[in-house]
């Protein structure tokens, strides 16, 4: 296997972070919904909350498709 197959290789197993980052958003949005159906008087707190931990599970994402880039580009 040559250089460039390998990096070809490796991009696309960092792309494969994006399916990480699609159940980690599912299971926090999933997780608000139900906090806020048993207690909907503290839906700002829940809501601030899901917007971080929305963000730190796509930011896994967006780092997966840094280092693709990176290697097919290099």
């Amino acid at each position: 296997m040559d250089v460039s197959s390998a990096a070809l290789l490796g991009a696309g197993i960092a792309v494969l972070s994006g399916i990480g980052a699609g159940v980690g958003i599912g299971i926090v949005s999933g997780k608000t919904v139900e906090a806020i159906a048993r207690q909907p008087e503290a839906q700002g707190k829940f809501t601030g909350i899901f917007i971080i931990g929305a963000a730190l599970a796509e930011s896994t994402a967006i780092y997966g498709l840094v280092v693709s880039l990176l290697l097919l580009f290099r």
